[in-house]
């Protein structure tokens, strides 16, 4: 009888014992799984921590495809991303300079100056790189029907809204004017953001605005709705004369219907830039770049503006010396 009780204990003990071995080895096995899983998510880590994009308005497409860009890093990379309203070009570049922000989106036109030291920089940057060629920020200038403006060259003796002081809007519109004969002394300025200045045409303060942006701009969306909205056009032979020195600008037309328009509107444009600090290392710049034309479905969504952006036309048109990272992204694909 104690023969019979001592097997089946024995059969339970050695039970328990595999068991337990069973159990011990188990652990290894998933530690070993979770190793490879921490080692394959180190792989879609930035070496930066933080990672700041400064935009420009808060109702901007500058702002609208910053933060969904934001919204990219912080899903690829888990990296803490965000956008920081600022008046955009100038500014942008000049926080680059001074480490204050990661990346940035700035007019062409703008960083041209900043690399060269000319207008609002007052010596050459040198640690600055550019990442890509956006889309075109459309030149725009808006008055009413009634105000009897037809052209540029009638906006003299008027009060105009030319953009924040220092952004891209202001350093095109003042660029423009003196390209048709106008300096700051032959109009009276105002210094509006693309808000303000909508709200200054509705109450009948300024008689004519520069808005240089992507198509459309919901400033104008807005203003549309309620003032007798005409967009003046640019001669283009004129304008033509201008790229010969000032090879940023572009021949543009606002399509038919963008603004309730029943013709194209011929404009100027200048292509957006965006930029990153040199010091951001060669694999950090590659995988922004690669997530920037990895998610651009979710970018055209946030703004009809990123349907501008492609690979093809990435390169086209740069004016900052390119960040290495960016350039093997460019290499890769164009190898493909």
């Amino acid at each position: 009888m104690l023969n019979s009780i001592k097997s089946p204990l024995l059969l339970s003990v050695m039970l328990s014992i595999t068991l337990g071995l069973t159990a011990c080895s188990s652990p290894s096995s998933e530690s070993s799984d979770t190793s490879t899983t921490a080692d394959t998510a180190s792989v879609d880590k930035l070496d930066t921590k933080f990672l700041t994009i400064a935009t420009g308005g808060a109702s901007g497409p500058y702002n609208i495809i910053g933060t969904s860009l934001s919204e990219v890093y912080v899903k690829t990379f888990g990296v803490n991303s965000k956008t920081q309203t600022t008046g955009a070009s100038v500014e942008n570049v000049n926080l680059l300079t001074q480490g204050k922000v990661d990346m940035v989106l700035a007019l062409s036109d703008v960083v041209t100056d900043a690399v060269e030291g000319k207008n609002n920089f007052d010596q050459p940057i040198t640690n600055i790189q550019q990442i890509a060629v956006l889309y075109p920020n459309v030149v725009q200038i808006v008055t009413s029907k009634k105000s009897g403006i037809k052209n540029i060259e009638d906006l003299r003796g008027k009060r105009i809204a030319v953009g924040d002081q220092g952004s891209g809007t202001e350093v095109n519109a003042r660029t423009l004017l003196e390209g048709f004969g106008i300096t700051y002394d032959d109009v009276t300025v105002d210094y509006l953001g693309f808000a303000e200045a909508a709200d200054g045409m509705k109450a009948g303060k300024i008689e004519a605005a520069f808005f240089s942006s992507g198509l459309p701009n919901s400033s104008l969306m807005e203003l549309e709705q309620g003032l007798d909205l005409q967009i003046i056009t640019i001669n283009q032979d004129k304008l033509k004369e201008i790229i010969a020195s000032k090879p940023y600008f572009k021949t543009f037309e606002i399509p038919v219907g963008t603004y309730g328009n029943e013709s194209a509107i011929p404009t100027a444009a200048i292509m957006n830039a965006l930029l990153v600090s040199s010091d951001l290392s060669e694999d950090d710049g590659y995988k922004l770049t690669k997530a920037l034309f990895d998610n651009l479905d979710g970018l055209k969504t946030a703004h009809q503006a990123a349907n501008d952006i492609s690979l093809e036309t990435a390169l086209d048109g740069m004016v900052a010396p390119i960040h290495p990272g960016a350039k093997k992204y460019y290499d890769e694909q164009a190898a493909k």
